[in-house]
């Protein structure tokens, strides 16, 4: 027997990607009948009942839709860093999101489900809860913060509910980003720390950050920002050596200082686009420190503490021990 079928109207923006395949299936299981992704790509494996449209998200103009809409959960974003020229991530993610205002107001669209960034804190070794004042510093963590005023902005003009998670990195099936990189280097039997070990890496298992999404939408107040990211301080180290326990075990591990790795970076950096070279960018980001509390999360109740194991094992599981 299937699941309970509703009537409810939900938009995915950014449904084709990494979190958005997940939380639309998670929507599938939970018996939404009317689920649209607006994404520019084609999903890799669409799922069966979903209207995927291709949509540029920085212009959502010439849409008509003749039915109401419940929400929007708004994913869509350019993210990776380094990898865009500075005006890109504007582009997308401010026009995007003013994209989605006008659309939501257009509308009458109740809800908005946001995922912005822990970028929009700034990098650095202290806390960061969710009452910390942001302090971006690379163009992407601006262009989150600028989106998540444009959001805040409809919320006050509408009388909407709005909610904004910022999440940390986020790992699972698809991902292909910062934990696949590193499950690739120690399948390979060699992971290299750049400079130090104990850098702290904030981060949160795919479907826990969509049950927390999901469980905000259930708290009936207009506004709600929470940190999406588990409470432990895992170090590089910690999440290096639960991968080995887990399906890497004679991977070995040394410690590169520093310098040697930006000096290498500079001279192979024009390789970096093909795939063959090192970015500096992405060195120093090995080296500094992401570290966030999810207080909001923990007020709630939500499973905070303990998951980045059963987080790596159902990952592992659910790819045959590929870790893609």
């Amino acid at each position: 027997m299937g699941p309970f079928m509703t009537d409810k109207t939900t938009i995915v923006t950014g449904g084709a990607g990494f979190v958005g395949g997940h939380f639309l299936k998670r929507l599938r299981e939970a018996g939404d009948s009317r689920l649209i992704s607006f994404d520019i790509r084609e999903p890799v494996t669409p799922l069966e009942g979903v209207d995927y449209r291709r949509t540029d998200i920085r212009d959502l103009t010439a849409i008509e839709l003749n039915e109401p809409v419940d929400r929007i959960i708004h994913l869509a974003a350019v993210h990776t860093t380094p990898g865009h020229a500075p005006w890109e991530y504007y582009d997308a993610n401010v026009t995007g999101a003013m994209q989605v205002a006008r659309f939501a107001e257009k509308h009458d669209v109740p809800l908005i489900n946001f995922t912005s960034s822990i970028s929009v804190y700034g990098p650095g070794e202290d806390e960061k809860r969710e009452s910390t004042a942001p302090a971006p510093v690379s163009d992407y963590g601006r262009s989150k913060r600028m989106a998540e005023l444009v959001l805040e902005d409809w919320q006050h003009r509408s009388g909407g509910r709005l909610i904004t998670c910022r999440p940390a990195v986020v790992f699972g099936a698809g991902e292909c980003g910062n934990f696949t990189r590193l499950a690739k280097l120690l399948k390979k039997g060699l992971f290299i720390y750049a400079g130090r070990r104990d850098t702290i890496k904030s981060c949160i298992y795919v479907e826990d950050l969509v049950s927390w999404m999901l469980h905000a939408e259930t708290q009936v107040v207009d506004q709600i920002l929470f940190n999406g990211a588990y409470s432990e301080r895992y170090t590089i180290e910690d999440i290096v050596g639960t991968f080995k326990d887990l399906a890497f075990p004679t991977a070995r591990e040394i410690t590169v200082p520093a310098g040697t790795l930006r000096s290498a970076a500079s001279v192979l950096r024009p390789l970096s686009a093909a795939g063959l070279g090192i970015h500096p960018d992405r060195i120093e980001k090995l080296m500094k420190s992401t570290n966030v509390l999810p207080v909001w999360a923990e007020e709630q109740g939500l499973p905070t503490k303990d998951r980045l194991r059963q987080g790596l094992e159902r990952w592992r599981d659910a790819t045959q021990g590929a870790f893609v």
